[in-house]
């Protein structure tokens, strides 16, 4: 049986999951596991990283990883960003039968387009605005006339006439009545038509355009000219 399994350790549940040592000491948090190893890492500001052995592992709760090593065995564990082999330890004691291998994640930024629901205001307004309007009307008044119709004085008509009087010595004055229509103005309110406002969803499609970043692996042979043979 092989140590992994001996110690029940649940590998792929590990992460982010806190590494506590002998004496209860706070060994960092668990960021990656490798095949023989996993990285811990410790600190806020000056972090560091730890290739802890994972024989060293001695149960997992599902919360807490212990290790069997304290803080004064860490060092020989610390890594400076440049450990990148899982046998690092074979690597250090120069044994260059074995083929090394590492796995660098690649990593690449993938475009997503959510929809979020806003708001558009409309604001109707009803105004009112003033025309002059003409209308004929046909208007009737009354006016006077006068006729003047000569009297005959023959004989036969003065015998059936009154005396004669003579002129007023003064003004005689007559009020005579006269109609006339005149236009009355009256305004009332009806309805000329009618506006219907609707709402309704119109779907358009949009070209989305936004920059991505995707990482990619260059390697430089020249670093190996300044090793000394």
């Amino acid at each position: 049986m092989s140590e992994n399994n001996k110690n029940n350790v649940d590998w792929d549940n590990i992460v982010k999951k806190e590494a506590i040592g002998l004496n209860g000491e706070d060994l960092g948090e668990v960021l990656e596991v490798r095949k023989n190893h996993i990285v811990t890492q410790k600190g806020i500001l000056n972090k560091k990283r730890y290739y802890l052995p994972k024989k060293a592992i001695s149960s997992f709760d599902g919360t807490i990883l212990k290790v069997n090593m304290t803080n004064n065995d860490l060092d020989q564990y610390k890594g400076n960003g440049d450990q990148l082999f899982d046998d690092y330890s074979s690597f250090k004691s120069s044994d260059m039968s074995k083929e090394l291998e590492t796995k660098i994640p690649v990593m690449a930024e993938n475009l997503e387009v959510t929809k979020r629901l806003t708001e558009d205001k409309v604001q109707i307004i009803k105004e009112p605005v003033k025309e002059i309007r003409k209308i004929d009307v046909e208007l009737t008044h009354e006016e006077i006339t006068i006729e003047r119709i000569p009297s005959n004085n023959d004989d036969s008509s003065s015998s059936l006439s009154p005396p004669n009087e003579g002129p007023n010595k003064s003004n005689t004055e007559l009020i005579i009545k006269l109609k006339r229509e005149e236009p009355v103005i009256k305004k009332y309110s009806f309805v000329k038509e009618e506006v219907v406002i609707k709402k309704k969803p119109i779907t358009e499609t949009k070209t989305i355009t936004d920059v991505v970043v995707n990482e990619r692996i260059n390697y430089d042979n020249d670093l190996n000219k300044n090793v000394k043979q």
